[in-house]
């Protein structure tokens, strides 16, 4: 991708998030330290499902917490679908 490509990527994924308040702390939930933000932030938010190519480490949380877990290219393949 061109630099402009990527930044007009980052302005239009900008221009879709939205804030999420953190109103309750799970830690600790997983085996690294710095997931639990984005573990928070997923829960916090109601997000659909967390996308991270370190699947393993959120598994345990997932079930526990109803979040999905997902690869880019499961969220990619999901996506596709008609």
């Amino acid at each position: 991708m061109s630099e402009t490509d990527v930044d007009g990527f980052l302005r239009a994924f900008a221009a879709a998030a939205e804030p999420v308040e953190i109103s309750f702390r799970w830690r600790p939930q997983l085996r690294d330290p710095a997931d639990e933000l984005m573990l928070e932030a997923a829960v916090n938010g109601h997000a659909d499902a967390v996308v991270t190519h370190n699947v393993s480490d959120f598994a345990s949380a997932s079930a526990r917490l109803g979040v999905r877990v997902l690869t880019p290219a499961q969220l990619l393949k999901e996506l596709s679908k008609p």
